[in-house]
């Protein structure tokens, strides 16, 4: 790369980004949690934990409305996360941001009801074998002042300039007018708010009320495997729901335009399915404390028949003071692994 394609308006793209470490950028209004909002993610995800669609259920473990899945988050924060960016990656094209690793900790469950504000930040760049790499972090409070999620994003970002012009006009040409690139960039751009002092977040301690018991468990033990399959059109009812723009999930005519033979499952909603994986088998969704995922390969769809993508899991891990365990995520997609060996998750047991 040239001088003059590395630089924008005089300004070095990595230099810049390195000296955006540490900034904020915190939503100016709040998401309210919508009951059929709620339903609606769970089918995208193909979550049926009863937690999540029948309110007496969730009573019952001791909620005052349905629970959000565990990957809903990925609503509010994308946004957030995107205006963040806009502000400080200069020179960065986001049209080509790919997710590579996702980190949920969980300090309480978000619920019908809830009124949540983001606080993302830059938390660290570098450059990877010619690649960017950015981490955002993403503080999620609710109306009470609560601490709720902490969530940590790793993205490969393009620089401008790196893709054809015309592969860039045929994804603004495909997607709703104002998701993407100039109408979006300004957008953000009149309504960010600078970083100012708030209240520290309180944490709460949150006692879920998990259906298996730590003495009935031991490390090594599987859980019971799950068969997920995919469509085309479970791929534009997430993009839907979810509000994710990119046609790679959904138009054939875009995939083959970037060399792909099919479009490509998101990797939230394969995150989305392992949750709803683990939460079956918990029982009550806030039992899970943190849930990582690296994404290490894409699930092509085919217009024809639906992708069978293989679920699994095993006790890597167990503490008897905080009686919790760590549950090894495997997924896999016509035998390739489409999780890394880093997809665990922490839940706590009864």
């Amino acid at each position: 790369m040239s001088d003059s394609e590395s630089t924008v308006a005089g300004v070095d793209p990595a230099e810049h980004a390195r000296a955006m470490v540490g900034q904020h950028y915190r939503t100016d209004d709040y998401y309210e949690v919508g009951r059929e909002k709620v339903r609606e993610y769970a089918r995208a995800v193909q979550d049926f934990n009863p937690a999540h669609w029948d309110g007496d259920a969730a009573k019952a473990l001791g909620y005052t409305g349905v629970v959000a899945p565990l990957t809903f988050i990925s609503l509010v924060g994308t946004l957030a996360q995107r205006r963040l960016l806009e502000k400080i990656a200069v020179g960065f094209d986001l049209s080509q941001m790919l997710q590579t690793d996702q980190v949920l900790q969980f300090h309480q469950p978000i619920v019908a009801g809830d009124q949540l504000y983001c606080d993302v930040s830059l938390d660290s760049y570098k450059e990877v074998m010619g690649k960017d790499m950015m981490v955002t972090k993403n503080i999620v409070s609710n109306q009470r002042n609560e601490l709720v999620q902490t969530t940590y994003t790793t993205l490969l970002i393009g620089r401008e300039g790196d893709v054809d012009s015309g592969i860039v006009e045929a994804a603004e040409n495909l997607v709703m007018h104002g998701a993407t690139t100039s109408a979006a960039r300004a957008n953000a751009a009149d309504h960010a708010e600078e970083q100012i002092e708030h209240p520290p977040l309180e944490i709460v301690e949150h006692h879920a009320q998990p259906a298996v018991k730590f003495d009935d468990v031991a490390v090594g033990d599987t859980l019971p495997g799950r068969t997920v399959l995919l469509t085309r059109g479970d791929l534009v009812n997430y993009a839907g729901v979810a509000g994710d723009a990119n046609p790679i999930h959904w138009s054939e005519l875009f995939a083959k335009l970037i060399d792909l033979d099919d479009v490509l499952a998101h990797g939230m909603l394969t995150m989305g399915l392992g949750g709803g994986y683990i939460t079956s088998w918990i029982g009550d969704p806030g039992a899970v404390k943190d849930y990582t995922v690296r994404f290490t390969a894409p699930i092509p769809v085919g217009p024809h028949k639906a992708a069978e993508i293989e679920f699994s899991g095993k006790i890597k891990s167990l503490d008897a003071d905080s009686r919790t365990a760590v549950v090894a995520l495997g997924a896999t997609f016509e035998g390739k692994r489409i999780f890394g060996h880093r997809a665990t998750a922490t839940v706590q047991l009864g």
